[in-house]
């Protein structure tokens, strides 16, 4: 005999007045004397389940029933009586008679409310009973529009001729080797596979070999610290293509994006904007920036090339700058207390503080307003369209200050109530750096990855210029965060060696490393490129979550432990002597 003859999703009027049997948890049980109401709840929703005293043996049993126990319930469907309805449910309308009760299972009392009345509790409570925290309805459903999400990109990818193909979990180690997580071969002791940071290689392998277009949504590991927007084992949709240009790469994913805003039901701008990566920093201090604050990083050097503030004319005789933000009073009502606020969490950011300008009447009050010339005022009104109220902040800088600049815009986006979390605003960045330079190491670092290829206008700077050259790279940004990047490959042999050479990457380790790659190339490599795009982040966002533990059934913690299996754990010695193990902990020093 079946458990059930129904999932609470199917209740509807054409059960009305018949026999049926439900299984699930009890959310909620209240005791009325001669009656006790049950809620009972399963995958797809909640049932009001009436117990009555005339039943004896059903009431008996209803008694001793308590949160979360697994019950299976026969009785009749019946319409509540009017004005009981509950129209937050899909059952709310009929509630079900129980004639039958039979406990499946008991429960413990749990360490927290199931049942959403209990908002706040300790996550790392929740992250230890997970198989609790996962039946609380927002949990539920964000791991339920995860699969949604899923199965719109794979079916999207499907649509249009790409192959699902898996890649290696066990692979080798990256130039990141630093970050990888190492697997030792009990075969072979002594020696290392990696735990995949991306199927990088794979997939441009599997360019080579003609399959034209793939993707996979797909599992990748990186041993890094952690952040409430970082796991250590994280989710990419992973894409390649062949015989393609930026734009085509690009192309795809919006429409991608498109989908997913017709499921949500989020209405956006198309075509996504596109801007370089030198704008994305000159306008808003960062490569990411969210569209919906309005705010943008202006240069006023040219208005202070003269000015008589020691401490400006500093600065720009030294080839720097003074740049900051106009603060519209329309929009933000700015006030001398509040840009006293602002100019203190200023030093937070880096900033040695802000100077700033507020325009009252025909007054200009301002700290620095006795080192400011008529003409330096009219300039401000004039280029600026200034009136009453407004206001204007000044920083002086030049290493780091729009990056800066970029925290403090972030700061005032809150700060005036400027950004609308009800939107979307999605953003490409192209044009990167192909390099940067590493202080620290004192040699060039691929912005991306050393197997993006250069901008083709600018292949003659990197014999001479290498930090000037742009890459064929993209990101994708959505309301200040980055949904996932990618770029066109270098597919010839002598350029990704040349590439090498100038990451002083020696030609015998990037023949260790990547030969199989270089010698990939060498066989009719075709033009490709892709983009990785992170699956985990894409759920947060659009489910409106906090954190990325929130949409992942069985994240780890900042410290990237599991509570509830309590992994990593040490392992017997047994195990190690096996693999050639032996383990060497330092001590802290104190």
């Amino acid at each position: 005999m079946a458990y059930r003859t129904h999932t609470l999703k199917e209740i509807n009027r054409s059960l009305e007045n018949k026999t049926i049997t439900v299984c699930g948890w009890v959310n909620k049980r209240r005791d009325h004397g001669n009656l006790i109401f049950l809620d009972i709840r399963d995958r797809y929703s909640l049932l009001q389940v009436v117990v009555d005293s005339e039943n004896k043996e059903t009431f008996r049993k209803a008694e001793e029933i308590r949160s979360e126990y697994v019950l299976q319930i026969t009785g009749e469907l019946r319409k509540r009586p009017l004005g009981t309805e509950n129209t937050k449910i899909s059952t709310g309308e009929f509630e079900l008679v129980a004639s039958n009760i039979n406990i499946l299972n008991r429960s413990k009392v749990p360490p927290f409310s199931i049942s959403d009345e209990q908002k706040d509790y300790d996550e790392k409570l929740g992250l230890k009973y997970r198989y609790l925290d996962l039946r609380r309805t927002d949990k539920k459903e964000n791991i339920i529009k995860r699969h949604l999400i899923t199965n719109t990109i794979r079916n999207h990818f499907l649509e249009n001729d790409f192959l699902e193909i898996e890649t290696p979990y066990l692979t080798k180690s990256t130039p990141e080797g630093a970050r990888d997580f190492l697997v030792p071969s009990r075969l072979q002791p002594g020696t290392f596979y990696a735990l995949p940071q991306s199927p990088q290689l794979f997939k441009q392998i599997l360019m080579v070999s003609g399959f034209d277009r793939y993707f996979q949504i797909v599992r990748c590991f990186r041993d890094e610290d952690l952040r409430a927007d970082r796991q250590p084992e994280f989710t990419q949709v992973d894409v390649e293509m062949s015989f393609v240009e930026p734009n085509d790469v690009m192309t795809i994913t919006e429409e991608l994006f498109k989908k997913l805003n017709v499921q949500f039901g989020i209405e956006c701008d198309y075509p996504i904007k596109r801007i370089s990566y030198t704008e994305a920093m000159n306008k808003y201090g960062t490569d990411r920036p969210d569209l919906r604050n309005p705010l943008e990083i202006l240069d006023f050097t040219e208005i202070l090339k003269d000015t008589k503030l020691k401490i400006f004319r500093s600065v720009i005789e030294k080839d720097g700058y003074i740049k900051g933000f106009i603060l519209k009073n329309k929009e933000c009502h700015p006030t001398r207390p509040t840009l006293e606020k602002i100019n203190n969490m200023a030093k937070d950011f880096g900033l040695p503080g802000i100077a700033w300008i507020l325009f009252d009447g025909s007054e200009v009050r301002s700290p620095i307003a006795k080192f400011l010339s008529e003409n330096e005022i009219s300039s401000f009104k004039k280029t600026f369209d200034l009136g009453d109220k407004d206001a204007i902040l000044l920083a002086a800088g030049k290493d780091g200050l729009l990056e800066a600049l970029g925290s403090l815009r972030l700061f005032l986006g809150n700060e005036f109530n400027l950004v609308n979390e009800s939107e979307f605003k999605y953003l490409w960045v192209v044009d990167f750096p192909l390099f940067e330079y590493d202080e620290k190491e004192k040699r060039l670092n691929s912005v991306h990855h050393p197997f993006t290829a250069p901008h083709p206008e600018d292949l003659e700077k990197l014999d001479t210029d290498p930090l000037s050259v742009r890459s064929l790279a993209y990101d994708i940004v959505l309301n200040g965060n980055e949904l996932g990047g990618g770029s066109i490959r270098i597919n010839n042999t002598n350029l990704q060696s040349k590439i090498f050479k100038l990451l002083d990457i020696s030609p015998e380790e990037a023949q260790i490393k990547f030969g199989f790659l270089l010698e990939a190339l060498e066989y009719g490599a075709p033009p490709h490129g892709g983009i990785a795009l992170g699956l985990d982040r894409i759920t947060m966002l659009f489910t409106g979550a906090k954190s990325l533990r929130d949409v992942i059934a069985f994240p780890k913690t900042q410290s990237g432990t599991c509570l509830l299996t309590d992994a990593p754990s040490q392992v017997d010695r047994k195990q190690l002597d096996e693999l050639s193990i032996s383990v060497n902990i330092k001590e802290e020093q104190g």
